[in-house]
Parts: C-alpha cells; sequence; structure tokens
C-alpha cells in the first residue's frame, strides 16, 4: 500500500511541477485511481500526506484542491522560501564540488542561450532552465534538509514563478541573475552570493498582487 501511496503523491506533485495543475485546481481521487490502477484508499492516503505537507486543501463536500494562497500566504511563504534558497546559495559557495561548479556552469549558459536566442519566447521552457539552476545550487549546499525544504516551500509557488516569464523582459533579467550569483558562489563569496540569491526570488508587492489575479 505504501508503494502505491508514493506512486500517486508523485503523480500530484510531478502534475504540480509541469502546470497540470494549478493552484485552485480540484484533484479527481477517481481519475488518479484510474489512471494508476490503484484502489481508492491509496489515493486518500497520498492527499492526507500532501495536505499535511501544505501542498493540497480537502474542502468538505467538494474534494481536494491544489493550494492557492491568499496574498497574505503567499507573502509569508516567499519570504520564508527566499531565506531558504538564500541560505543554499551561501553554503553552495563554501563547499561548491568542482562537479557542482560544473554542473551550475552548465545550468547557468543554458539560461543565458534562452534569453540571448529566444529573449521573451517560450517562457515555460525558460522555466525549466531556471528549475534546474536552483536545483544544483540546493544541491551544491550539501544540506539535504535545506534541499528538502526548498523543494516543498517552491512546489507551492511554482505556478506563479512559471507565470512570472510570460512578462516582457523577466527572462533577460533572471538569466543575467544566474550569472552575478553563480559568479558570487566560484568566488567563494559566501555572504554576497545568499543575499543575490534571496533578492532574486523575492517579488514585490504589487508583482505579488499582479500573479496572484492572474492565476485568479
Amino acid at each position: 500500500m505504501a508503494g502505491q501511496t508514493d506512486i500517486i503523491i508523485q503523480a500530484v506533485l510531478g502534475a504540480i511541477e509541469t502546470g497540470d495543475l494549478n493552484p485552485g485546481d480540484m484533484i479527481e481521487e477517481t481519475g488518479l485511481s484510474t489512471a494508476h490502477n490503484v484502489s481508492r484508499t491509496p489515493v486518500r492516503e497520498a492527499l492526507i500526506q500532501l495536505e499535511t505537507a501544505g501542498l493540497i486543501r480537502r474542502l468538505p463536500r467538494k474534494g481536494a484542491v491544489v493550494f492557492k494562497p491568499t496574498l497574505e500566504e503567499f507573502l509569508a511563504i516567499l519570504e520564508v522560501h527566499a531565506k531558504l534558497e538564500g541560505q543554499a546559495a551561501g553554503l553552495a559557495a563554501r563547499r561548491l564540488s568542482p562537479a557542482h561548479r560544473t554542473t551550475l556552469e552548465a545550468a547557468v549558459q543554458a539560461c543565458e542561450r534562452h534569453a540571448a536566442e529566444l529573449g521573451d519566447a517560450e517562457p515555460d521552457r525558460y522555466y525549466q532552465l531556471n528549475m534546474d539552476f536552483h536545483r544544483v545550487v540546493a544541491e551544491a549546499a550539501g544540506n539535504p534538509f535545506l534541499l528538502d525544504m526548498i523543494k516543498m516551500n517552491a512546489r507551492k509557488l511554482m505556478a506563479y514563478y512559471r507565470a512570472r516569464y510570460h512578462y516582457a523582459g523577466v527572462i533577460e533579467v533572471s538569466a543575467r541573475d544566474h550569472r552575478e550569483i553563480a559568479d558570487l558562489i566560484y568566488a567563494r563569496q559566501s555572504e554576497a552570493a545568499e543575499a543575490a540569491m534571496a533578492r532574486h526570488v523575492q517579488f514585490d508587492h504589487v508583482t505579488a498582487l499582479d500573479l496572484l489575479a492572474a492565476l485568479g
């Protein structure tokens, strides 16, 4: 049963990460059960675990929906997420291995190529490149508990970050930020890398309102 529950959890997480499930979307228990050839029991157990993690909400007489934050919740999660991402960059600057440096540089260059060759086009494709960059930095920090916390918070904000890249000029700024952060990590400037990453993942109040409205 545990294996079946994990399958459903990973299916829902995957749908959130790809944008197939967005904030406020209903999660069809019957559809999950049928698609993965499991009974309703592991589906319900999976939804309980996802609710405990704060990724979904179960509404009376309506079923489960993907977590959709209020403005206050959004800003609170974002504040924590910026701290976690910043901490990861700071640790990466102190602990960067040659292998992670190579992987990080590849991720940065992929973002730069997209910005130079495609500009604002294909924002969802750029978003995946952006996720790779942040994943490598978090892994380079060498702290699996911090990595798990970043992943969990990121999943609550993914739809909004994805939507942000549909705004004109954001991809160029993002790629430039990635280069700055990577160079600080390479230079072992821990405090500066932490501060730069925290700034990079933050939204101002107006942008937060715009994104919440766009995914309303």
